[in-house]
């Protein structure tokens, strides 16, 4: 009785399964097969058990196991176990060790992309000088382009702004034998600091000796491509709010205080592995800069 009722409550199977088929039932399926996946740099994953995405920002040992370090987009940081457990495009992935690379057949090449001369003892610093607007664009430069700056001598100053730049540059006396490059911030047919820049090129000694170059970011933070903080675009800061907190903010990052911002520019900063995480519109400025001061003549 138990058996005829319970078959009469169940809908009818119209095709049937072919009791001859070697496929198993569907919830005996297998499930999908976790493929391997090297677990290199920036590379975006979710873990599958916290549902916790991020971009690889390094892979270390500790306490015997290696672990895998994740960013996410407001810079949240946590590890996780290398191994099984990870998810890509919703797929189950294996992270695997990253093999070291070998080492390239050609010469070693610095930061900047230049040939990197091993065991070269820095230049005595030349007369001639480059000068950037703050802290932040000295150490962008310095880390990009640090070591060609030792092989040539060239030392790189602040400014603290470009306001007093006139007055600067008459101190200096450049001269033959004793140039002058300046990067300055925001440099637009128009801005403020496009006008410093004629009133400097037309001082006495100036033609020849000084050049004034610029990008045109209102900060030096936007000449890192944003994709290395996990963004399309930097975002739009309105007129009035200071462009650095304005970008913390959007980012989700702390900004309340000067601390903070020196915070966030250090994780900016930290990104930065070479030239090629730079906009090409400072690149290129600065390669000009190294140039104009080291050329003789």
């Amino acid at each position: 009785m138990w058996a005829v009722s319970d078959r009469a409550s169940r809908p009818a199977d119209r095709y049937g399964r072919d009791v001859l088929s070697s496929a198993p039932p569907s919830h005996h399926r297998r499930r999908p097969v976790a493929r391997e996946v090297l677990a290199q740099r920036d590379l975006v994953v979710e873990d599958a058990a916290t549902g916790f995405t991020g971009a690889i920002t390094r892979v270390e040992k500790a306490g015997g196991v290696h672990v895998v370090e994740l960013e996410d987009g407001r810079g949240r940081r946590r590890g996780f176990p290398l191994g099984p457990g990870f998810m890509i495009d919703g797929k189950p992935v294996v992270l695997t060790l990253p093999q070291r690379r070998a080492e390239p057949s050609g010469p070693k090449r610095s930061a900047s992309g230049s040939v990197y001369v091993d065991g070269a003892k820095a230049r005595t610093a030349r007369a001639s000088r480059i000068w950037v607007e703050g802290k932040h664009d000295a150490e962008l430069v310095q880390k990009v382009w640090g070591h060609d700056l030792r092989i040539e001598g060239v030392v790189v100053e602040m400014l603290d702004g470009a306001d007093n730049l006139v007055e600067r540059v008459q101190d200096f006396a450049p001269g033959p034998g004793r140039r002058l490059g300046v990067l300055v911030d925001h440099l637009v047919p128009g801005s403020k600091e496009s006008r410093i820049a004629e009133q400097v090129m037309r001082l006495p000694g100036a033609r020849g000796n000084v050049a004034v170059l610029g990008h045109p970011y209102v900060d030096v933070w936007q000449a890192v491509r944003p994709a290395r903080v996990g963004l399309k675009a930097w975002p739009h800061v309105p007129r009035g709010t200071d462009i650095k907190v304005g970008t913390l903010a959007a980012l989700g990052w702390p900004h309340r205080d000067q601390a903070d911002i020196a915070e966030g520019w250090q994780r900016i900063l930290a990104t930065v592995r070479s030239y090629a995480d730079v906009e090409p519109t400072l690149s290129g400025r600065i390669e000009e800069l190294i140039d104009w001061v080291t050329v003789e003549g």
